[in-house]
């Protein structure tokens, strides 16, 4: 596959964005790339203007909940240049999803091609500017229509772009969840399946009707470990040392995450990866040890927490500093996907 046909929309709605002040998940690029696989064998992809699909209401996706997404950005670099962030650790993650929900992987070629040249149609979408990007959702759902609990055989693969900003302006207020839970061992917590996420909406709307702005996961059988952040890994600096839950079947293996760690050891900070008790967070508290928490992902790319709430209580980490360890590796970071520094990882990918 190299050219893939394009049908250009006569209506762009690019002058419906203000650039200087972009709403987080408001506004949608002017084309998408859509993709058919029947049976095991997937057709010839096409850009199209964005718009309605039409489907059955007996689509098995409606119902039995075979639909898997990913979340991407690409940035606008100092050179003028877009770099599509990480692409082929999102190829992989994206085929794993679907290899656990029972779906067909997507060719490498209508996945890097697919977006490359969708991106590079609509690159006027790309944002300039700190903490602004092109948000890019690729994501396939079962479109077979029928009766019965089984694995779809036909599917559609869909990528659409929209231009973003910061998700959180400033640090947010999370629960320790000790009821309700994200995912169970041996189940698709590692995985991003709708499922995960619908089931995340009735505890985090309790959470926020407590003031808070969303939860900290904790592990199904006790609540005793933390696993994530609302719809983000979790990470803390205790005593100097970042820490992070090790990834595992109930907690996603988030790019963003592996990105911060890769950074954090190359510029000697100690880090962690194990399981974090509830328990030990408070005693970190009761000692003054947390200098900072905070989520980490690819929409927020790190969410800094100011106040945790544990069992009814409040605990407060006191005005983050510019060379706090979080800011020190975020910073790091952005730098390398804004082509400010080299990027020695290979982690850029350029579209001409």
């Amino acid at each position: 596959m190299t050219e893939i046909k394009i049908t250009k929309t006569k209506n762009s709605k690019i002058s419906e964005v203000d650039f200087k002040n972009i709403e987080f998940g408001k506004h949608i690029s002017d084309h998408m790339l859509v993709a058919n696989c029947y049976h095991g064998v997937w057709h010839e992809p096409e850009i199209v203007p964005f718009g309605n699909l039409s489907l059955s209401p007996a689509t098995l996706a409606l119902h039995y909940g075979q639909t898997v997404f990913e979340g991407m950005k690409a940035f606008k670099m100092k050179d003028g240049r877009t770099n599509i962030f990480r692409l082929d650790k999102h190829f992989d993650r994206f085929n794993r999803s679907l290899h656990r929900m029972c779906m067909e992987e997507i060719p490498y070629e209508i996945f890097v091609e697919g977006m490359k040249q969708l991106i590079a149609l609509d690159k006027n979408w790309v944002p300039e500017g700190e903490g602004t990007a092109l948000y890019i959702r690729p994501f396939m759902f079962a479109s077979e229509a029928r009766f019965g609990v089984n694995p779809s055989n036909e599917y559609q693969f869909i990528i659409y772009t929209g231009p973003v900003g910061r998700l959180f302006s400033k640090p947010i207020k999370v629960k320790i969840e000790l009821e309700y839970i994200r995912a169970a061992k041996g189940g698709t917590g590692s995985v991003k399946c709708g499922g995960n996420y619908g089931g995340s909406l009735y505890p985090t709307k309790l959470a926020k009707e407590l003031g808070y702005d969303n939860v900290i996961w904790t592990d199904a059988r006790d609540h005793k470990f933390i696993e994530e952040s609302g719809v983000m890994n979790m990470m803390l600096v205790v005593d100097g040392v970042l820490l992070t839950p090790q990834t595992s079947n109930s907690i996603l293996d988030g790019v963003t995450r592996d990105s911060l760690l890769t950074l954090a050891r190359d510029m000697n900070i100690n880090v962690e990866e194990r399981p974090i008790s509830v328990a030990e967070i408070k005693d970190a508290f009761n000692k003054n040890l947390i200098t900072a928490a905070f989520g980490v992902g690819t929409a927020a790319v790190v969410s800094p927490i100011d106040t945790i709430g544990i069992d009814g209580a409040n605990y407060t980490i006191s005005g983050y500093t510019d060379n706090n360890i979080m800011y020190q590796i975020k910073n790091k970071l952005d730098a390398i996907r804004y082509g400010i520094e080299e990027d020695i990882y290979g982690w850029n990918f350029i579209v001409s």
